[in-house]
C-alpha cells in the first residue's frame, strides 16, 4: 500500500433553478452596457485548459453551454459592485444546483451519465474565465468575486440540512478533477458522489435515517491556503441545529480499493507533482512544510470513524480497507521513515495515509476544526477507487465501463456512509 500511496502522490440549456432575475436582468432590457470591451487578459494554467475543446463538448453535453454563453451579458448588466456580488452568488448557485439536480436524475439534457462530475468543473473553469475577462465600469476585487462565485457553484453557499428532529446528518467534501495535463478527460469519483448524494434522504445501517449534504472542493494549494476547507466545515461543526452528527471528507485514491485513512498529518510533501494550476506546495519526502493557515494542532490526527463497522460490512465490489501508514521524520531524527503501525511519539509528520497532497490536507483540516469546535462527533477521511474505464480513443469522452465504474464507487460511497454515521 505504501507503493501505491507513493503513485497516488505522483500520479493522482439553463437549468430551471436560474432565477429569472439572473438569467435577464430587470435593467438589461435597455441602455449602455455596463462594460467596457472584454479584456485580452492571461488565464490562469487551470483555465488555459479550455481551449482543449474537449471540454467545450462536456459542458455541451450536459446542457450546461448557456451558462458560459449567457454569463458575460449578465455581468455586464450590473451597475455596482453590490450588484455584481448578487449576481455571482446566485449564478453559481444555479450552476450548483443544476449539477445535483442532473446527477440526481432531475434535470434531463445531453447524453452525458447523469453522475458525471465532469460538466460542472468545465462549465465552473469557462466561467470564471469570463469573470477574469469582464471589464465593468466601476472596481471590483476580482480575487474576492472568483471566491465568491467558487464557494457558491462548489455548494458551500447551499448546504445547510433541511431535516426534521431525529434525522442524522451526514457532511462531506469530494474533489474536482485532477491530473488533467496527462488526460484532460479524466473525472473524480468523489465529486460525483459528492453531486449524487448531495440532500439525500438515505436510511442507516440500523434503519435510522439520514441526510448528506455535500460540497467539492478545488484541486488548488491556494484555495486551501485562503481557508475554503474551514469555510465550507465551520458552519456544519457548530453547535446548534445546522451541525452534522458525522464527517467524512473524500477523494480519489488507489486502484481497486477503497482505503479508510486512520491517520491524517499536518504537513505537505508532495512534489513534485503539482496542483491544478500547476503550482507546486513547497514540499517534499525529504523537507515536508506545513501548510499556511493552519490553527494549532497535533502533527498526526486519528480518524474517528467506526473503522471496524465499516470493514466488516462494506466489501463488494470493492474491498474497503483500514490504512495504517503514515511517513514520519522520528523525535531526534531527521530523515523520513515509513511506518505500517502509526506515528511514534515526538515525531514530525511528513505524509499521513493518503499521502501529503490535497487529499490528506483536507482530512487534516477538517478533523483539526473538528476537534476544536465539536470533538465528540466522528470525523475521518475515505479514499475512493480510481476511476477507470475512459475508451482509448481520446475523442471519445465516455463509455459505458467509465460509467459503471463510476456508478459503482458511488453506490459504495453510500454503502460506507450507511454504515459509518449509525448512532454509537
Amino acid at each position: 500500500m505504501m507503493l501505491l500511496r507513493r503513485a497516488a502522490s505522483a500520479a493522482a440549456l439553463l437549468v430551471t433553478v436560474l432565477p429569472v432575475a439572473v438569467a435577464t436582468p430587470a435593467h438589461a432590457a435597455g441602455g449602455a452596457s455596463a462594460c467596457r470591451p472584454p479584456a485580452s487578459v492571461p488565464l490562469d494554467a487551470e483555465q488555459a485548459r479550455l481551449a482543449d475543446t474537449r471540454t467545450t463538448a462536456l459542458v455541451e453535453r450536459a446542457g450546461f453551454g448557456d451558462f458560459v454563453r449567457r454569463f458575460p451579458a449578465a455581468l455586464c448588466a450590473t451597475r455596482s459592485p453590490a450588484e455584481a456580488e448578487r449576481l455571482l452568488d446566485s449564478w453559481g448557485q444555479a450552476l450548483w444546483q443544476a449539477s445535483v439536480r442532473r446527477a440526481q436524475g432531475q434535470r434531463p439534457g445531453g447524453d452525458l451519465a447523469p453522475g458525471d462530475d465532469r460538466p460542472l468543473y468545465w462549465a465552473r473553469l469557462g466561467m470564471t474565465a469570463e469573470l477574469a475577462r469582464w471589464q465593468p465600469q466601476f472596481t471590483v476585487d476580482r480575487a474576492a468575486f472568483r471566491a465568491r462565485f467558487e464557494d457558491a457553484s462548489r455548494g458551500l453557499a447551499d448546504n445547510a440540512f433541511r431535516t426534521a428532529p431525529g434525522v442524522r446528518k451526514v457532511f462531506i467534501s469530494g474533489f474536482d478533477p485532477f491530473g488533467l495535463d496527462a488526460e484532460i478527460r479524466r473525472a473524480n469519483p468523489s465529486g460525483s458522489a459528492a453531486l449524487q448524494l448531495n440532500g439525500r434522504r438515505v436510511t442507516l445501517a440500523d434503519g435510522s435515517p439520514a441526510e448528506i449534504r455535500a460540497v467539492v472542493l478545488p484541486v488548488r494549494y491556494a484555495d486551501f491556503d485562503a481557508g475554503m476547507v474551514e469555510r465550507a466545515f465551520a458552519p456544519r461543526l457548530a453547535s446548534g441545529p445546522a451541525s452534522a452528527d458525522v464527517i467524512t471528507t473524500v477523494s480519489q485514491g488507489y486502484p481497486g480499493i477503497f482505503t479508510l485513512e486512520d491517520w491524517a498529518g499536518r504537513a505537505r510533501s508532495a512534489d513534485p507533482y503539482p496542483d491544478n494550476a500547476r503550482a507546486l506546495s513547497g514540499g517534499t519526502r525529504e523537507h515536508p512544510v506545513t501548510a499556511p493557515g493552519l490553527g494549532p494542532g497535533p502533527e498526526f490526527i486519528r480518524t474517528t470513524l467506526p473503522a471496524d463497522a465499516v470493514t466488516g460490512a462494506v466489501q463488494t465490489p470493492y474491498p474497503v480497507l483500514l490504512n495504517t501508514e503514515v511517513t514520519e521524520i522520528p523525535a531526534g531524527g531527521t530523515a523520513p521513515v515509513d511506518r505500517t503501525d502509526g506515528p511514534t511519539p515526538g515525531s514530525r509528520a511528513v505524509a499521513g495515509g493518503g499521502g501529503g497532497y490535497l487529499s490528506n490536507e483536507v482530512a487534516y483540516r477538517s478533523n483539526r476544526l473538528r476537534t476544536e469546535l465539536a470533538p465528540h462527533l466522528p470525523g475521518g477521511h475515505l479514499h475512493t477507487p480510481v476511476l477507470t474505464g475512459l475508451p482509448a480513443d481520446p475523442q471519445l469522452l465516455t463509455g459505458p465501463e467509465f460509467e459503471r465504474n463510476e456508478s459503482a464507487i458511488t453506490a459504495e460511497v453510500r454503502a460506507v456512509l450507511e454504515h459509518a454515521a449509525v448512532r454509537r
